[in-house]
């Protein structure tokens, strides 16, 4: 489905807590960075969600950001509208995004769930568990991130370990976009509220975050680190 001219698209995502700003939101996150690498022009608005908006009801009942208006057409699943934006914001206008290698669209899928149950757990004699399982899902993310791409080993078979930027090579894709907000989020919280860090050591990783740091897709997406760590204040159990 090629995209049409002359089209309206309107991005709706969670406010912050001042009711101004981009909140705390992965998955906000993810599609707003979806359409600033496409390079489409479109209209950002964020909802403050303490205030019930009547945009939510008008447009939206019954759902919560993010959501897309194209041309007037409401999409509020994520995943559909992700789907949607790849099918219609086509090359050569607009960059494809869809991963070249299947495994890079299940690289790290399980991190953020690993990091739920370690985050909010209370009980100290499961503590050491958890990051346990944590640590293992990071490491297995690792590990792809080191492995080189069928493409790079083609260029150069002597290579070992993998030199490209994202996911799927120097390019960003649509894991990306699902993975990085994540990620941040991981180090952000768990740094602050367990004392605890993604570890250096694991180079795949930070390279990883280190590139996204330099990338406009991330850094103009992103909320900042006071609005993650107020989203979290309540999530976050003592321990006892």
């Amino acid at each position: 489905m090629a995209e049409k001219d002359n089209v309206t698209l309107e991005l709706f995502v969670k406010a912050s807590d001042d009711g101004e700003s981009i909140g705390n939101c992965p998955f906000c996150q993810r599609l707003f960075m979806i359409l600033i690498h496409k390079g489409v022009p479109f209209t950002l608005t964020t909802v403050d969600m303490k205030r019930a908006p009547e945009v939510l009801k008008d447009l939206a009942p019954g759902s919560q950001p993010p959501f897309l208006l194209y041309n007037n057409e409401v999409k509020t699943d994520t995943n559909k509208i992700e789907e949607f934006l790849e099918e219609t914001l086509v090359p050569p206008r607009y960059p494809k995004m869809s991963p070249k290698h299947k495994d890079s669209s299940t690289a790290g899928n399980d991190v953020f769930l690993k990091f739920s149950a370690y985050i909010k757990n209370q009980l100290p004699a499961q503590e050491e568990t958890l990051q346990r399982n944590l640590l293992k899902s990071l490491l297995i993310l690792d590990r792809y991130l080191i492995a080189p791409l069928p493409c790079e080993v083609s260029a150069n078979p002597k290579l070992t370990v993998s030199k490209r930027k994202f996911l799927d090579g120097d390019e960003l894709t649509l894991p990306d976009c699902n993975l990085l907000p994540k990620l941040h989020i991981i180090n952000t919280v768990c740094k602050h509220y367990r004392k605890f860090e993604i570890p250096k050591d694991l180079k795949g990783v930070s390279r990883y975050l280190d590139n996204a740091v330099e990338l406009k897709e991330f850094k103009y997406t992103c909320p900042n680190t006071e609005e993650i760590l107020l989203f979290y204040r309540n999530a976050v159990k003592q321990m006892k």
